[in-house]
């Protein structure tokens, strides 16, 4: 526990170095061709230590390291600084850092100095949780949750700099002479292509959660809190999908449903947790 606690201080600290790191980068130094900067070696370092972490606990617990809040959360962490460091690599775009790291430490500050130390520490399953279904349903709905984050706020950077700059959205992939038109371009891609991964993450989530509800509770589904607002956020990309591939939207009209989307996927991962117990028990917040 002293070990694993030692490594999430470093990392808690070594996320607010990043996170100025990265303003300071985006503010200061407006172009730089090697993509393999302070903020970038520093965040895949981060990212290992999450790795650590989680993989510790799962020796030490023999159990996949997601049976609660708190570990879901470090869970999170790791798949949101996986997919900027991606992101970043690809685009070589800085600002992408400069939003998700302090979404990270937001996440990690809530996990860590706010969630009681008894949720912290790792336990016995409860009988709910003694199932083979456990790695498969929460590890593809965790999968799902951060991929879908991370497109959703591409979409409202997407929004937010279309706004600003005052230019037309672009109708097309093709890229433009306009560096910035390029990089709003990009933007659109690249969060229709980690929605289009999210989607599938959540649809053999909610599947295989359907499968182990009716296995421990002898229904497939029940109306809880959780499966209600998983449905509902199945349905918002759905749409999003489903304008992006039949109705050929791009741009704006798709980048606000999946703004909208970045809202609902919070509720339904966390926002419940606050509302009111239901058959996901060892998930809420007392």
């Amino acid at each position: 526990m002293l070990f694993e606690r030692t490594i999430l201080n470093v990392i808690f600290i070594s996320l607010i170095i990043l996170m100025f790191a990265y303003w300071f980068q985006l503010i200061f130094i407006k172009k730089t061709k090697n993509v393999w900067t302070f903020p970038m070696v520093g965040t895949l370092l981060v990212n290992g230590s999450l790795f650590v972490v989680l993989l510790v606990r799962w020796i030490k617990a023999k159990y996949f390291p997601l049976s609660n809040l708190y570990e879901s959360l470090l869970f999170l962490s790791w798949i949101l600084l996986f997919l900027q460091t991606l992101l970043e690599y690809k685009t070589k775009s800085k600002i992408l850092g400069a939003i998700i790291i302090p979404i990270v430490l937001l996440i990690n500050g809530f996990a860590n100095l706010t969630l009681p130390i008894e949720m912290q520490k790792a336990s016995s399953l409860v009988p709910a949780l003694q199932s083979n279904w456990l790695i498969m349903h929460v590890s593809m709905m965790m999968l799902s949750y951060g991929t879908l984050i991370v497109g959703s706020l591409l979409s409202i950077l997407f929004l937010f700099l279309a706004q600003k700059k005052k230019l037309p959205v672009p109708t097309s992939n093709i890229s433009t002479p306009n560096g910035k038109l390029e990089f709003l371009n990009q933007l659109d891609i690249w969060s229709y292509r980690i929605i289009g991964l999210g989607f599938p993450f959540l649809t053999i989530g909610i599947i295989s959660g359907a499968v182990w509800a009716n296995e421990a509770w002898g229904s497939y589904w029940s109306w809880d809190p959780k499966e209600t607002w998983a449905l509902i956020t199945w349905l918002t990309f759905a749409i999003y999908l489903h304008g992006r591939l039949t109705k050929s939207w791009k741009g704006e009209k798709t980048a606000i449903i999946g703004s909208v989307g970045f809202i609902v996927v919070w509720i339904c991962y966390l926002g419940v947790n606050f509302l009111g117990q239901g058959l996901h028990s060892y998930g809420w917040i007392s």
